[in-house]
């Protein structure tokens, strides 16, 4: 009988929204549907060309496979671990939990700035989704709207001034983003 590794049952659990477990589940099929055959159709016409050891075709044609591979796997067992919580159970609440939109001024500046808590897979700075486990959102979590929260920072201690918690409801487009709606 196999043991379990470490890695496998350890560190918190992999909480993930609805709308990024779509997401993840449509890069997954992607790349099984689509991706890796034109690649292996590739690899195989690249192959019957002769001489492998020159082949360009063949040689990147490979090491595409491979990481295409790799990232199927991670994707796979990602979804296996995955918790999914649906954000808009909460809807209409004035408490921060997973999935939550939240607005709040930092240490009493007239600028507001917004993130949206989401799990590890769904990171995207750019978009101001930050995880569960980060600073922020374990300085914002079970704090309502009008709380003030402390967040440590390596540059010293920030007060959050939350204004807003919102709960929305994400789609997906074509090109794996998500909109609100």
């Amino acid at each position: 009988m196999r043991r379990p590794r470490v890695s496998e049952t350890a560190g918190p659990p992999n909480y993930i929204t609805t709308w990024g477990y779509a997401r993840l589940r449509r890069e997954l099929q992607d790349l099984v549907t689509k991706v890796r055959p034109e690649v292996t159709q590739v690899v195989s016409w690249a192959a019957s060309n002769g001489d492998r050891s020159e082949n360009g075709d063949y040689l990147y044609g490979k090491k595409r496979l491979r990481e295409i591979d790799r990232r199927i796997r991670f994707l796979t067992k990602r979804l296996e671990k995955a918790v999914v919580v649906d954000p808009l159970v909460h809807q209409g609440k004035d408490q921060i939990f997973f999935g939550a939109r939240v607005s709040f001024l930092r240490n009493d500046t007239e600028l507001e700035e917004t993130v949206t808590i989401v799990g590890q897979d769904e990171v995207e700075p750019l978009q101001r989704h930050v995880s569960w486990v980060s600073p922020v959102a374990k300085a914002l979590l079970k704090a309502r709207e009008g709380d003030e929260v402390v967040l440590c920072s390596p540059s010293g201690e920030d007060r959050l001034l939350i204004t807003q918690v919102v709960y929305d409801r994400v789609v997906l487009d074509d090109d794996h983003q998500t909109k609100r709606s």
